[in-house]
């Protein structure tokens, strides 16, 4: 086994840190609240679709590392700078192609029943990437380091029920409004820099764990 697992915990708590950002949180009460007004059932199909669209990214990213598993430390030294990059891009707040995470609210939003709902979560899970780029591309690497698909789907699930918890709070709660939410996301920059600290630290433990500890 690499040193690229990753507990429970973190990838849950990566999911929830995830909806934070701030070209996604304001959003989703208009997303999630209309939806809630047409059909009961269909937040729920919402978040299904953004789950099975990231748990298939885990499955995907886990068959790629096991591909080139003989690999293993050209995997190592990718997943390192990888990490290094997304740290930075998180700390100095690097947020690039925001706006795509617009593009779900033309299609889809207005129509009715769970379908439509999974369908418009699905796509939500892969238009939002931009926004959740550095914390889902970090979980994404080291899912791909540790090269195998069940711990892949099965971490990658962990992630979306972080992901889940909060978007289906707001669906089915009538306290939040998309100007509570906007005073929420006003503390992102904060919790960016905090996370992006975070993976800073644990690419250089990765470095000196795979490279330097037999030197010292």
């Amino acid at each position: 086994m690499f040193y690229g697992s990753i507990s429970p915990l973190t990838a849950l708590g990566a999911g929830i840190v995830s909806v934070l950002s701030p070209c996604i949180l304001p959003l989703l009460p208009a997303v999630l609240a209309t939806s809630t007004g047409k059909d009961k059932l269909r937040p729920l199909a919402i978040v299904l679709g953004v789950s099975i669209s990231f748990t298939a990214m885990g499955v995907v990213t886990s068959a790629f590392g096991a591909a080139f598993h003989t690999h293993v430390i050209q995997l190592k030294i990718l997943a390192e700078i990888l990490i290094l990059l997304m740290g930075f891009a998180l700390f100095f707040d690097l947020s690039l192609l925001n706006s795509f995470s617009r593009f779900p609210l033309l299609a889809g939003m207005n129509e009715e029943g769970p379908v439509s709902g999974l369908l418009l979560g699905f796509s939500l899970g892969v238009l939002w990437i931009p926004c959740i780029g550095p914390i889902l591309g970090s979980i994404l690497t080291m899912v791909a380091l540790e090269g195998n698909t069940t711990v892949g789907a099965f971490t990658l699930s962990i992630y979306s029920l972080g992901f889940a918890i909060p978007m289906l709070v707001l669906a089915y709660s009538a306290r939040f409004s998309s100007s509570k939410m906007k005073l929420i996301a006003r503390h992102d920059a904060k919790i960016k820099k905090g996370a992006g600290i975070v993976l800073i630290l644990f690419g250089l433990w990765m470095i000196y764990n795979n490279h330097l500890r037999l030197l010292f």
